[in-house]
């Protein structure tokens, strides 16, 4: 299988510049046989570009209330009719723990409410949850009573028949026999996905959007990636499996050591969205700095992460953290945005 990863009220837009996402072609196998400025809207000029020269649009919003600040998202970003769409959600499920352990029912609710405004089609869940039983974790967040109430349809990938998947093994991977992404997931037309703001303690060092694709792949491929030393690594190349519509992440409530259940957490007020998961993770790390985060974090350059570096060289998204258009919708954003900025360009 090939696939190709190319790659108003008054709004205040915060510019940086831009990247490429590039081509990268996939070969599936048989998975079980063998110097930006703040402008207006208008007269914006433009900023630094990255090496391809385009850019990448992340909205920023500060807010405490999880609608309000997905319904923002869906605004700065345009997000345009989805008319009989199927669309595809993945949550960060891994566990049950209130967010920021898992994405808050709340912004749930809301992005699906934002899709139904739009009209779009169907909407189906999907996770695979670990260590604790996905059908445990969705029973003990109320997801299965959620379902009903909201009519939208639920995966357990941990149900899957063999073949329910597909298994990618591209040149120059560090996944010794490939690594696997449900077909439902390989082809959805449009695919939601809903990342915390938060470090990771075992060997990850932040989960957010590049993460979130590890819990679509079989539990069992876990072993080889927690145990190897390119962990990171593996956890970009999972994202050359499938490419999300639109990424929103959920940073109310963060975890700036620790995690990914439980850590230190704080009160950062934030959503983070965009279509770039690579821009949306850079910024997402950048707030981490900004919050004062563990050594893993504050002692290395954004583009410096090994998640980051590598989806980069797979070109997965935005190559230069100063290629970020930062999006802002009121004044309280807009001067947060300015501090996001230049943490971006120190990177």
């Amino acid at each position: 299988m090939n696939l190709n990863k190319k790659g108003l009220k008054r709004r205040d837009f915060l510019r940086l510049s831009a990247t490429a996402i590039a081509s990268f072609e996939l070969s599936a196998i048989n998975p079980f046989g063998s110097s930006s400025l703040i402008a207006k809207k208008t007269g914006l000029r433009r900023g630094s570009r990255g090496q391809s020269g385009k850019t990448a649009k992340v909205a920023l919003v500060k807010t405490k209330d999880r609608k309000d600040g997905v319904n923002k998202c869906f605004e700065l970003l345009d997000i345009p009719s989805l008319k009989e769409t199927p669309v595809f959600i993945k949550p960060n499920f891994n566990t049950s723990d209130p967010a920021p352990g898992s994405t808050h029912n709340d912004t749930m609710i809301a992005i699906i409410q934002e899709v139904r405004k739009r009209q779009a089609g169907p909407v189906t869940l999907g996770e695979r949850s670990g260590p604790p039983p996905t059908a445990k974790v969705m029973a003990e967040k109320g997801i299965f009573d959620l379902a009903k109430e909201l009519d939208f349809k639920i995966i357990n990938f941990e149900e899957l028949a063999e073949e329910e998947w597909v298994w990618f093994k591209p040149e120059g991977i560090h996944w010794s026999e490939g690594f696997a992404i449900p077909k439902a997931v390989v082809e959805a037309p449009y695919i939601i996905s809903t990342p915390c703001l938060k470090t990771h303690g075992f060997g990850g060092v932040f989960t957010m959007s590049l993460k979130l694709a590890v819990g679509l792949t079989p539990k069992r491929l876990m072993r080889e990636m927690h145990r190897s030393p390119d962990m990171r690594r593996m956890i970009a190349e999972i994202n050359l499996g499938y490419k999300p519509q639109l990424i929103i992440l959920d940073g109310v409530e963060a975890f700036v050591d620790g995690g990914p259940s439980t850590g230190k957490r704080v009160q950062a007020d934030v959503f983070i969205a965009g279509k770039d998961r690579v821009a949306v993770d850079m910024v997402g790390v950048a707030v981490l700095k900004e919050l004062g985060s563990n050594e893993a974090i504050m002692g290395k350059k954004i583009t410096e992460q090994e998640q980051i570096a590598r989806a980069i060289e797979l070109g997965l998204g935005v190559d230069d953290p100063k290629a970020i258009e930062l999006v802002t919708f009121d004044e309280e954003s807009r001067l947060y945005a300015q501090k996001i900025k230049f943490i971006l360009d120190q990177s």
